[in-house]
């Protein structure tokens, strides 16, 4: 029997970079969100559990250097990261973080910033040297949508093009001439992407929820006609999902007709991976499904490029329990334990052939690999039921219950979450095919979809509210709207009191002129009491309602509320709109059900109501045309006298939040 001690000895030395002085950076006053410090201290205490840092080569943080971060970051930039925790920013820090994109900023943000990205320089050296045979850097906060002179999308440096910079640029003695990175984060890596749009050295792999340009950070960025210029023509590739719901199947289909056919020809010297787990099954913002299983296989089919020579840098991930089971499986793999076994009898959706055909016919200039045709057995195999779930088993008795409690905890929890509300759609067993392979456009399938609209502005009155349906206007509004694509009137109408605070904000509108118009606050409260009139609509009318109160502007290619959020919004209560992020109405609440259809409304998102407390956002009522709206919905819908209404409304009006 060989010795544990000799095992380890055989085992290859893979570096594991954690400190708790990433901690540091927080919400400034204790706010919920989803990138915290948890999220590594949970992959920690996942890892410390299975015994993998006494396998590993553990490593503490070291800070980076300006002049390397100076390297893909301008000066202004360098300088803004590197002193916004001082207490000179103190009073204006806050500010500062209300005008970037998705970022908050406390005491603690410039040393965690600065340790994040010089982790990963630092065990991407000792990778390259040879000292490590790969690393994975537990690292926050992440760093792929960092643009070269603005902190966005959760990340302040851009840890990972940092360290190639680094390496290619600073250390050419390595031997690194060429990197291959790959971005598996559900979200585009669009910073990464501008750092190398150049670079033929740097091979940028991004596979992400794209929805069409409307999945965040939103854009044409994502797409995959987006290939590099000059000298890095075909050095960028995109692998955009239509959709949410991929899962293995589907990334598997990538890596196999993809990735590796390319990766081969380009034949890395190095490997650096953007570690997103947020399209892990479970996670709050991504909406895709893969398992902990479906990373180690990514990881092992990486693993024979480059020797081997691997760095996984963590960027998104936020639901906890899946994150860490999702690093714990990769951290085994490099380690050389065979990935859990898995077996599924899903297939990839017909929208991920779709999509890896565009990617190969816009590359194969480029990777004449890619240039031949998929075999027609592949097309012809697609996924059009939800997948399977894959029951994974081990020869470890610990493996099998860590895999038994990521199914039980996570992934029925989660499909029973998306199966009940889909069970409840009024839509014949061929639509609910075609909703779930993606197979035709989006109108049709949600025109089959029953759901309540709750109206507690002037869309109470009803000829206010089919505006938004026919199209038209109706007295006291300065402009017409122009409806929707279905103009079928609501299918029944009801009324309801729900426990929320209504009120007026802002000062002038495009439709009504000067004036506040209605609000309901995001949050529940049972001393309060706003009424609203309930329109039973089609999921395709209330985007079009969405958008004409957000962007009217606009057009709609992939809707803004989709399948994926209404399964969200009823466990969650309210979801984020990243179409339309920012905007006024931009959250959709979940206020109840009426028989089997869930009640929605729209309203401003919960940050903004600190807005309308500080002053920043002013509290006003309403014109003299909007108020008269209100209150005709109201007496016409027999819920209060002419004079009770007026009274509803002034109180809104006059009352403090």
């Amino acid at each position: 029997m060989e010795k544990e001690s000799e095992k380890n000895c055989h085992q290859p030395r893979v570096g594991l970079v954690y400190d708790e002085r990433m901690c540091k950076h927080s919400t400034p006053f204790g706010e919920d969100h989803p990138e915290n410090p948890l999220r590594i201290k949970a992959i920690w205490e996942k890892l410390q559990s299975s015994g993998i840092p006494q396998r590993c080569v553990v490593l503490s943080a070291k800070e980076a250097e300006d002049r390397h971060i100076a390297s893909v970051h301008t000066q202004n930039h360098i300088n803004l990261i590197k002193n916004v925790s001082s207490k000179e920013f103190d009073s204006r820090r806050n500010r500062i973080a209300s005008k970037l994109n998705s970022i908050y900023l406390n005491e603690g943000s410039s040393e965690s910033a600065y340790l994040a990205a010089g982790s990963v320089t630092e065990v991407s050296e000792k990778v390259a040297k040879g000292e490590l045979n790969s690393a994975v850097a537990i690292v926050r906060p992440p760093g792929h949508h960092a643009e070269r002179d603005e902190a966005m999308g959760f990340c302040l440096y851009n840890n990972v093009a940092i360290a190639a910079s680094y390496i290619l640029n600073e250390r050419p003695e390595l031997g690194i001439h060429k990197i291959l990175i790959v971005d598996w984060d559900v979200h585009h890596g669009n910073g990464t992407q501008k750092m190398f749009w150049k670079d033929p050295r740097v091979l940028f792999f991004s596979v992400h929820r794209f929805d069409f340009g409307t999945f965040y950070p939103g854009g044409d960025d994502g797409s995959y006609m987006m290939v590099g210029e000059g000298s890095g023509a075909g050095f960028n590739i995109n692998v955009p999902w239509e959709h949410g719901r991929c899962g293995d199947a589907d990334y598997f289909a990538v890596w196999d007709h993809v990735l590796i056919p390319v990766a081969r020809a380009f034949n890395p010297d190095m490997i650096l991976i953007s570690g997103g787990f947020d399209a892990a099954i479970g996670d709050p913002l991504g909406g895709c499904r893969i398992t902990p299983y479906g990373y180690s296989v990514m990881m092992k089919k990486l693993m024979e490029f480059a020797n081997g020579k691997i760095v996984m840098a963590l960027e998104g991930g936020y639901n906890l329990d899946s994150l860490a089971n999702s690093v714990l499986a990769c951290v085994k793999t490099l380690l050389g334990d065979m990935p859990i076994a898995g077996s599924s009898e899903a297939y990839p959706f017909e929208s991920t052939w779709r999509v890896i055909q565009l990617v190969r016919q816009e590359l194969n200039a480029f990777w004449p690999t890619l240039a031949d045709e998929l075999p027609k057995k592949l097309l012809l195999t697609s996924n059009k039921t939800i997948p399977a779930i894959l029951i994974s088993s081990s020869d470890s008795d610990d493996e099998e219950d860590e895999v038994v409690n990521i199914n039980s905890v996570n992934l029925v929890g989660v499909v029973q979450d998306i199966i009940q509300p889909l069970s409840m759609l009024k839509v014949d067993q061929d639509s609910e095919d075609q909703i779930l392979d993606g197979s035709i456009p989006w109108r049709s399938v949600f025109s089959k979809i029953d759901i309540w609209y709750a109206c507690y502005g002037s869309n109470m009155w009803k000829q206010r509210f089919l505006c938004y349906i026919e199209g038209g206007q109706v007295e006291g509004m300065h402009k017409q709207c122009f409806g929707s694509m279905d103009k079928s009137p609501p299918k029944e109408t009801m009324w309801k009191t729900v426990p929320h605070r209504l009120f007026f904000g802002h000062s002038h509108t495009s439709t009504w002129g000067a004036g506040g118009v209605a609000f309901l606050h995001p949050e529940s409260n049972m001393h309060e009491r706003a009424y609203m009139c309930l329109y039973k609509i089609t999921l395709e009318q209330l985007n079009d309602l969405l958008l004409q109160e957000n962007c009217p502007s606009q057009h709609m290619i992939s809707p803004l509320f989709d399948l994926c959020a209404l399964d969200s919004v009823v466990t969650n209560k309210s979801v984020l709109l990243e179409g339309v992020k920012g905007e006024w109405y931009s959250n959709v609440v979940f206020v109840g059900k009426e028989g089997d259809l869930p009640i929605m409304t729209m309203t401003c998102p919960i940050s903004h109501i600190e807005n309308f407390k500080s002053g920043k956002f002013p509290m006003h009522a309403p014109c003299k045309e909007y108020a008269n709206t209100l209150a005709r919905g109201l007496i016409e819908g027999k819920q209060l006298s002419e004079a009770e209404a007026m009274a509803y409304i002034d109180d809104a009006s006059a009352r403090p939040l």
